[in-house]
């Protein structure tokens, strides 16, 4: 089966499983049953089997799943061998604090550039990663062949930018801010509301946690 064809919601566990993958081998665990691997992750042991079901044979009944041979299969499926360089757009608060996490628990995927307006930071290298003018956008991305980008901006500029982006070659955007940015058909954006997301949690708190 094509990655075409696999469900959006399962291709969104993938990263879930491989994390807790690793921290099975990291504990010297051999094999694991699918009850136990959805006690772990929180998602029910049928999911898991049917999102596994889709690459095929990657278990045997009455064993369960090798932990090393499934971790190396998820490693190939996530693209976890290569090293992925991101930018980020956008060195304010929530910018700084995604340089200075800079992804040191998944070594794939590593920001290499940042854009900002901020003439006190521009040239600068910030948390190891140097910042570039705006206005080199899309020139820097096509140079550094980088694909994905991390919108950070004022929602204001969110529209602008993202174009820039586009222009400059970009694949992905994972856009922090609140606005939905208009982008082709080819470009993937992954929308991350912090505030829709909290007000959401507080809304079950209040309405199912007592």
């Amino acid at each position: 089966m094509t990655a075409e064809n696999i469900p959006k919601a399962t291709a969104k566990r993938l990263p879930i499983y491989y994390r807790y993958l690793n921290i099975l081998h990291d504990t010297g665990k051999q094999r694991i049953s699918s009850t136990e691997l959805a006690e772990a992750v929180q998602v029910d042991s049928a999911t898991i089997r049917r999102d596994f079901s889709y690459f095929g044979a990657l278990g045997k009944r009455g064993y369960g799943y090798d932990v090393d041979s499934l971790l190396n299969f998820f490693k190939q499926i996530l693209n976890q061998e290569h090293l992925t360089n991101v930018a980020l757009i956008g060195v304010g608060n929530l910018g700084h604090a995604l340089l200075n996490f800079n992804f040191h628990k998944d070594s794939n995927v590593r920001i290499s550039a940042a854009f900002d307006t901020n003439e006190t930071i521009i040239n600068t290298i910030e948390d190891g990663v140097p910042v570039y003018p705006i206005s080199e956008l899309a020139n820097q991305l096509h140079e550094q062949q980088i694909q994905v980008v991390i919108l950070t901006v004022p929602s204001s500029a969110a529209q602008e930018v993202a174009a820039d982006a586009v222009a400059g070659g970009v694949k992905g955007i994972l856009n922090f801010t609140p606005i939905r940015i208009s982008v082709p058909d080819n470009v993937l954006v992954q929308n991350v509301d912090l505030t829709n997301e909290l007000q959401t949690l507080i809304y079950f708190i209040d309405n199912f946690g007592k």
